[in-house]
């Protein structure tokens, strides 16, 4: 994608060890387990894409998703909220493919991370990850 000067450019973030991954919820750490069982090279937040900014360039709105899937080029954000909460993710990922098209993201809602859990077997950890307790109010 060409660099546009009437916008600040995505941010990109060195790489983070295991080690040095702090989750923002359960479910992001088991989708990162199940992602290195099946040998998927994965990163966790590398880029940060402005979404919205000052006359000044100073971002005052961007979006990092959880992970991105090196073979696939693929950007996916994981949330497990309720789904009449998701309305603030939905608009800035469709702000987020408004302003740089070529990137392929994805939204996991709490329905799509159950059945990605219930395909590998693992339906017991669901309500663990995606019930009502796991869930950010």
């Amino acid at each position: 994608m060409p660099d546009d000067p009437a916008r600040p450019r995505p941010i990109k973030h060195s790489p983070r060890t295991a080690e040095e991954i702090v989750f923002s919820h359960p479910s992001e750490q088991e989708l990162a387990r199940v992602l290195d069982f099946y040998g998927i090279e994965w990163q966790y937040e590398p880029v940060t894409f402005p979404l919205e900014w000052d006359e000044n360039m100073v971002v005052t709105e961007a979006f990092a998703p959880d992970f991105y899937l090196v073979q696939e080029e693929l950007f996916v954000e994981l949330t497990t909220l309720r789904p009449k909460l998701m309305r603030v993710k939905k608009r800035k990922l469709a702000r987020l493919k408004e302003l740089y098209p070529k990137v392929n993201v994805r939204l996991w809602s709490r329905n799509d991370f159950e059945r990605f859990l219930q395909r590998f077997g693992m339906s017991d950890k669901s309500q663990e990850l995606v019930g009502k307790d796991a869930v950010r109010q």
